[in-house]
């Protein structure tokens, strides 16, 4: 499974990171999505499909599944 980011349309509200911290973080000076990976480990999937759905700038989207 793969995830994309829109960090133009984040708004910095930090949830993906506190689902996955593992694939998302946050920029120092602005707050805004930062993608560690996108390639998601079998292990962060619903964290990452959790992050899609109630990231509230809709700044996240994933791009396929695996297996």
């Amino acid at each position: 499974m793969k995830v994309e980011v829109e960090a133009d349309k984040c708004i910095a509200s930090g949830q993906c990171v506190l689902l996955s911290d593992a694939v998302f973080d946050q920029d120092d000076e602005d707050g805004t999505v930062v993608l560690r990976t996108s390639e998601v480990p079998s292990s962060e999937e619903n964290a990452v499909r959790d992050a899609e759905r109630i990231c509230p700038a809709r700044a996240i989207r994933v791009a396929g599944s695996g297996g």
